[in-house]
C-alpha cells in the first residue's frame, strides 16, 4: 500500500470498524423499508381489517390474511 501513499495501519483500522458500521447501515435499511411498507399499506387501506379487531377479539387460526372475522367466504 505504500506505493499509493496509504498507511497500512489506518487501512486496517477502517476495515475493522467497517464491519460494525455495515451492520448499522443494514439495520437502518431494514427499518426504513419496513416503515415504507407500513406507510404504503396504510395508504392503500390494507391495514384496516387488523385495526378493526379489538384487543379481546380472537382470530381463528384458519383465517385468510386480510379477511375480516365473522364474514363467510364468498359474501361481501
Amino acid at each position: 500500500m505504500s506505493q499509493f501513499g496509504i498507511p497500512e495501519a489506518g487501512l486496517l483500522m477502517i476495515m475493522g470498524i467497517d464491519t460494525f458500521l455495515d451492520m448499522g447501515r443494514s439495520a437502518t435499511n431494514v427499518i426504513g423499508n419496513s416503515l415504507a411498507t407500513a406507510v404504503v399499506a396504510k395508504w392503500e387501506g390494507e391495514l384496516a381489517p387488523e385495526h378493526a379487531l379489538g384487543p379481546d377479539d380472537v382470530v381463528p387460526p384458519d383465517m385468510i390474511p386480510g379477511e375480516v372475522p365473522g364474514m363467510q367466504a364468498g359474501h361481501a
